[in-house]
Protein backbone atom coordinates (compact mmCIF):
# COMPACT_ATOMS: atom_id res chain seq x y z
CA UNK A 1 0.00 0.00 0.00
CA UNK A 2 1.10 3.45 -0.93
CA UNK A 3 2.26 6.09 2.01
CA UNK A 4 -0.50 8.35 0.92
CA UNK A 5 -3.25 6.35 1.02
CA UNK A 6 -2.64 4.82 4.91
CA UNK A 7 -4.92 5.95 7.18
CA UNK A 8 -3.26 8.42 9.82
CA UNK A 9 -2.69 6.92 13.31
CA UNK A 10 -5.26 8.26 15.71
CA UNK A 11 -3.57 9.85 18.56
CA UNK A 12 -5.02 9.37 22.47
CA UNK A 13 -3.75 13.06 23.66
CA UNK A 14 -5.97 15.84 23.26
CA UNK A 15 -5.21 18.78 21.18
CA UNK A 16 -6.13 22.04 22.97
CA UNK A 17 -9.14 23.81 20.62
CA UNK A 18 -8.42 27.14 18.64
CA UNK A 19 -10.83 28.63 20.38
CA UNK A 20 -10.09 27.42 23.58
CA UNK A 21 -8.29 30.31 25.17
CA UNK A 22 -4.71 29.61 27.02
CA UNK A 23 -4.48 29.94 30.85
CA UNK A 24 -1.53 32.63 30.07
CA UNK A 25 -3.60 34.46 27.77
CA UNK A 26 -3.34 37.73 29.27
CA UNK A 27 -1.20 37.45 31.84
CA UNK A 28 1.71 39.08 30.09
CA UNK A 29 1.76 42.59 28.13
CA UNK A 30 4.44 43.73 25.24
CA UNK A 31 5.91 47.50 26.05
CA UNK A 32 5.04 49.60 23.16
CA UNK A 33 8.24 51.27 23.61
CA UNK A 34 10.68 48.99 24.17
CA UNK A 35 9.32 46.14 23.44
CA UNK A 36 10.01 44.48 27.07
CA UNK A 37 7.89 41.47 28.32
CA UNK A 38 6.01 42.76 31.41
CA UNK A 39 3.48 41.02 33.50
CA UNK A 40 0.42 42.64 33.34
CA UNK A 41 -0.30 42.67 37.09
CA UNK A 42 3.02 44.43 37.54
CA UNK A 43 2.00 46.79 34.65
CA UNK A 44 -1.45 47.60 36.36
CA UNK A 45 -0.07 47.88 39.80
CA UNK A 46 2.65 50.58 38.34
CA UNK A 47 -0.61 53.18 36.90
CA UNK A 48 0.32 51.15 33.40
CA UNK A 49 3.57 53.14 32.86
CA UNK A 50 6.66 50.41 31.86
CA UNK A 51 8.89 49.89 34.82
CA UNK A 52 11.94 49.69 32.49
CA UNK A 53 11.42 53.16 29.92
CA UNK A 54 8.22 54.66 32.18
CA UNK A 55 6.52 54.44 28.76
CA UNK A 56 2.93 55.66 29.86
CA UNK A 57 0.43 53.03 28.31
CA UNK A 58 -3.52 53.89 27.80
CA UNK A 59 -5.04 53.87 31.19
CA UNK A 60 -8.72 53.43 31.73
CA UNK A 61 -10.82 55.95 32.97
CA UNK A 62 -12.30 54.36 35.81
CA UNK A 63 -9.16 53.32 37.04
CA UNK A 64 -7.48 56.94 36.54
CA UNK A 65 -10.22 58.25 38.76
CA UNK A 66 -9.92 55.33 41.53
CA UNK A 67 -6.08 55.96 41.13
CA UNK A 68 -6.15 60.02 41.60
CA UNK A 69 -9.01 60.94 43.93
CA UNK A 70 -9.08 60.67 47.69
CA UNK A 71 -10.75 57.14 48.16
CA UNK A 72 -14.16 56.58 48.65
CA UNK A 73 -14.54 60.32 47.59
CA UNK A 74 -16.00 59.90 43.74
CA UNK A 75 -19.37 60.27 43.09
CA UNK A 76 -20.67 60.31 39.77
CA UNK A 77 -23.53 61.76 38.20
CA UNK A 78 -25.02 62.00 34.82
CA UNK A 79 -24.52 58.32 33.86
CA UNK A 80 -27.98 58.22 32.90
CA UNK A 81 -27.43 59.79 29.57
CA UNK A 82 -27.02 58.31 26.50
CA UNK A 83 -26.03 59.41 23.29
CA UNK A 84 -29.05 59.37 20.49
CA UNK A 85 -28.87 58.78 16.33
CA UNK A 86 -30.15 62.46 15.10
CA UNK A 87 -29.09 61.89 11.55
CA UNK A 88 -29.94 58.18 11.51
CA UNK A 89 -26.34 57.95 10.22
CA UNK A 90 -25.12 55.29 8.60
CA UNK A 91 -21.49 54.54 7.45
CA UNK A 92 -19.98 50.95 6.96
CA UNK A 93 -22.76 50.14 10.05
CA UNK A 94 -25.30 52.13 11.63
CA UNK A 95 -24.76 54.54 14.38
CA UNK A 96 -27.44 53.87 16.36
CA UNK A 97 -26.00 49.84 16.17
CA UNK A 98 -22.23 51.09 17.40
CA UNK A 99 -23.84 52.28 19.73
CA UNK A 100 -25.45 49.59 21.21
CA UNK A 101 -22.23 47.52 20.48
CA UNK A 102 -19.74 49.77 22.21
CA UNK A 103 -21.90 50.15 25.46
CA UNK A 104 -22.40 46.49 25.36
CA UNK A 105 -18.80 46.09 25.19
CA UNK A 106 -17.50 48.34 27.80
CA UNK A 107 -20.43 49.39 29.86
CA UNK A 108 -20.59 52.44 29.62
CA UNK A 109 -23.08 54.92 27.67
CA UNK A 110 -20.54 57.69 26.53
CA UNK A 111 -17.05 58.57 26.32
CA UNK A 112 -17.11 60.57 29.14
CA UNK A 113 -17.57 60.33 32.89
CA UNK A 114 -18.09 63.37 35.71
CA UNK A 115 -18.83 63.47 38.73
CA UNK A 116 -17.48 65.13 42.27
CA UNK A 117 -14.91 64.17 44.37
CA UNK A 118 -11.55 64.96 46.19
CA UNK A 119 -8.15 65.34 46.30
CA UNK A 120 -5.47 65.63 49.32
CA UNK A 121 -8.95 67.10 50.73
CA UNK A 122 -10.20 69.64 48.26
CA UNK A 123 -13.31 68.91 46.66
CA UNK A 124 -13.31 69.25 42.84
CA UNK A 125 -15.90 68.82 39.94
CA UNK A 126 -14.55 66.44 37.39
CA UNK A 127 -14.61 64.78 34.37
CA UNK A 128 -12.63 61.70 32.71
CA UNK A 129 -12.78 60.89 28.58
CA UNK A 130 -13.01 57.06 27.78
CA UNK A 131 -11.17 56.97 24.92
CA UNK A 132 -12.00 53.24 24.55
CA UNK A 133 -15.24 54.28 23.80
CA UNK A 134 -15.52 55.08 19.67
CA UNK A 135 -12.26 57.02 20.27
CA UNK A 136 -12.96 59.49 22.87
CA UNK A 137 -14.73 61.15 20.38
CA UNK A 138 -17.09 64.28 21.45
CA UNK A 139 -20.85 63.56 20.88
CA UNK A 140 -23.79 66.13 22.16
CA UNK A 141 -23.93 64.18 25.61
CA UNK A 142 -20.26 64.67 25.88
CA UNK A 143 -20.52 67.99 25.42
CA UNK A 144 -23.27 68.52 27.55
CA UNK A 145 -21.57 66.30 30.39
CA UNK A 146 -18.31 68.59 30.09
CA UNK A 147 -21.14 71.56 30.57
CA UNK A 148 -22.12 69.95 33.13
CA UNK A 149 -18.63 69.41 35.13
CA UNK A 150 -18.37 73.19 35.07
CA UNK A 151 -22.11 74.06 35.86
CA UNK A 152 -21.34 71.71 39.10
CA UNK A 153 -18.51 73.46 39.85
CA UNK A 154 -19.69 77.02 39.92
CA UNK A 155 -22.29 75.92 41.97
CA UNK A 156 -20.46 74.26 44.71
CA UNK A 157 -18.09 76.93 44.89
CA UNK A 158 -14.79 74.57 43.56
CA UNK A 159 -12.34 73.95 40.85
CA UNK A 160 -13.01 72.07 37.98
CA UNK A 161 -10.61 69.28 36.73
CA UNK A 162 -10.97 67.56 33.37
CA UNK A 163 -8.48 64.60 31.70
CA UNK A 164 -9.13 65.11 27.67
CA UNK A 165 -8.32 62.03 25.55
CA UNK A 166 -9.83 62.11 22.49
CA UNK A 167 -10.23 62.51 18.67
CA UNK A 168 -12.30 65.01 18.47
CA UNK A 169 -15.99 65.85 17.83
CA UNK A 170 -18.11 62.25 16.74
CA UNK A 171 -18.52 62.82 13.00
CA UNK A 172 -21.97 60.46 13.24
CA UNK A 173 -23.48 63.27 14.45
CA UNK A 174 -22.46 66.21 12.64
CA UNK A 175 -23.01 69.64 13.62
CA UNK A 176 -24.61 68.36 16.87
CA UNK A 177 -21.13 67.75 17.88
CA UNK A 178 -19.50 70.63 16.13
CA UNK A 179 -21.68 72.79 18.74
CA UNK A 180 -20.50 71.46 21.82
CA UNK A 181 -16.65 73.13 20.96
CA UNK A 182 -19.06 76.86 21.89
CA UNK A 183 -21.04 75.08 24.12
CA UNK A 184 -18.39 74.05 26.19
CA UNK A 185 -16.65 77.08 26.31
CA UNK A 186 -19.55 79.39 26.82
CA UNK A 187 -19.63 77.25 30.23
CA UNK A 188 -16.08 77.90 31.08
CA UNK A 189 -16.93 81.45 30.51
CA UNK A 190 -19.89 81.35 32.82
CA UNK A 191 -17.78 79.31 35.13
CA UNK A 192 -15.20 81.34 35.63
CA UNK A 193 -17.30 84.50 37.12
CA UNK A 194 -17.13 82.50 40.24
CA UNK A 195 -12.84 83.15 40.35
CA UNK A 196 -12.11 79.32 40.61
CA UNK A 197 -9.62 77.76 38.59
CA UNK A 198 -10.13 74.93 35.59
CA UNK A 199 -7.17 72.38 35.42
CA UNK A 200 -6.71 70.84 32.18
CA UNK A 201 -4.81 67.30 32.39
CA UNK A 202 -4.33 66.50 28.38
CA UNK A 203 -3.39 62.62 27.65
CA UNK A 204 -2.58 60.70 24.77
CA UNK A 205 -4.10 61.66 22.36
CA UNK A 206 -5.67 65.13 22.80
CA UNK A 207 -7.04 66.40 18.93
CA UNK A 208 -9.51 67.79 16.89
CA UNK A 209 -12.35 69.36 18.51
CA UNK A 210 -11.19 68.67 21.98
CA UNK A 211 -8.56 70.19 21.84
CA UNK A 212 -9.71 73.24 19.70
CA UNK A 213 -11.91 74.19 22.55
CA UNK A 214 -12.40 73.05 26.39
CA UNK A 215 -9.07 71.77 26.53
CA UNK A 216 -6.86 74.06 25.65
CA UNK A 217 -8.91 76.52 27.98
CA UNK A 218 -7.42 75.60 31.26
CA UNK A 219 -5.87 78.34 33.51
CA UNK A 220 -3.66 75.58 34.65
CA UNK A 221 -2.60 73.24 31.25
CA UNK A 222 -0.88 69.95 32.44
CA UNK A 223 0.50 66.96 29.66
CA UNK A 224 1.46 63.18 30.32
CA UNK A 225 5.22 62.42 29.12
CA UNK A 226 5.30 62.15 24.98
CA UNK A 227 0.95 62.74 24.38
CA UNK A 228 -0.05 63.60 21.37
CA UNK A 229 -1.67 67.21 21.49
CA UNK A 230 -2.97 69.15 18.74
CA UNK A 231 -5.95 69.82 15.98
CA UNK A 232 -4.93 68.30 12.92
CA UNK A 233 -2.61 65.35 12.68
CA UNK A 234 1.01 65.86 11.65
CA UNK A 235 0.35 63.95 7.90
CA UNK A 236 -2.78 65.90 7.07
CA UNK A 237 -0.54 69.93 7.99
CA UNK A 238 2.30 68.39 6.14
CA UNK A 239 0.16 67.93 3.01
CA UNK A 240 -1.43 71.27 3.30
CA UNK A 241 1.80 73.06 3.52
CA UNK A 242 3.86 70.69 2.26
CA UNK A 243 6.56 71.50 4.48
CA UNK A 244 7.99 68.77 6.78
CA UNK A 245 7.25 69.22 10.34
CA UNK A 246 9.73 69.71 13.01
CA UNK A 247 10.90 66.44 15.26
CA UNK A 248 8.09 65.67 17.75
CA UNK A 249 5.86 67.96 16.54
CA UNK A 250 2.34 67.84 18.63
CA UNK A 251 4.53 65.99 21.39
CA UNK A 252 3.81 67.40 24.87
CA UNK A 253 7.47 68.40 25.32
CA UNK A 254 7.66 70.13 22.00
CA UNK A 255 4.49 72.30 22.98
CA UNK A 256 6.17 72.84 26.57
CA UNK A 257 9.30 74.27 24.99
CA UNK A 258 7.15 76.69 22.87
CA UNK A 259 5.03 78.01 26.11
CA UNK A 260 1.50 76.00 25.09
CA UNK A 261 1.38 73.77 28.20
CA UNK A 262 2.26 74.40 32.02
CA UNK A 263 4.29 71.43 33.06
CA UNK A 264 4.52 67.75 31.95
CA UNK A 265 3.72 65.33 35.17
CA UNK A 266 4.70 61.85 34.65
CA UNK A 267 1.65 59.47 36.24
CA UNK A 268 2.78 58.65 39.21
CA UNK A 269 3.38 62.26 40.46
CA UNK A 270 0.41 63.63 39.16
CA UNK A 271 -1.75 63.55 42.05
CA UNK A 272 0.73 64.99 44.25
CA UNK A 273 1.57 67.49 41.64
CA UNK A 274 -2.63 67.96 41.34
CA UNK A 275 -2.45 68.21 45.36
CA UNK A 276 0.14 70.94 45.57
CA UNK A 277 -2.16 73.40 42.70
CA UNK A 278 -5.09 73.11 44.49
CA UNK A 279 -3.29 73.98 47.99
CA UNK A 280 -2.27 76.82 46.03
CA UNK A 281 -4.93 78.32 43.87
CA UNK A 282 -8.31 75.42 45.11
Amino acid sequence: MAWFSKKPRISTRQEPSQEEPSRMQGLWAKCESCDEIIYRQELEKNWMVCPHCEHHHPWTARSRLAGLLDPDTFEEFDKELEPQDPLGFADSKKYKDRLKSTRKNLGENDAFISGVGRIDGHQISVGCFLFEFMGGSMGSVVGEKVTRVFERAHELKCPALLFSASGGARMQEGIFSLMQMAKTSAAIARFRTGNKPYISVLLHPTTGGVAASFAWLGDIILAEPKALIGFAGPRVIEQTIRQKLPEGFQRSEFLLEHGMIDAIVARKDLRTKLGQVLGLVG
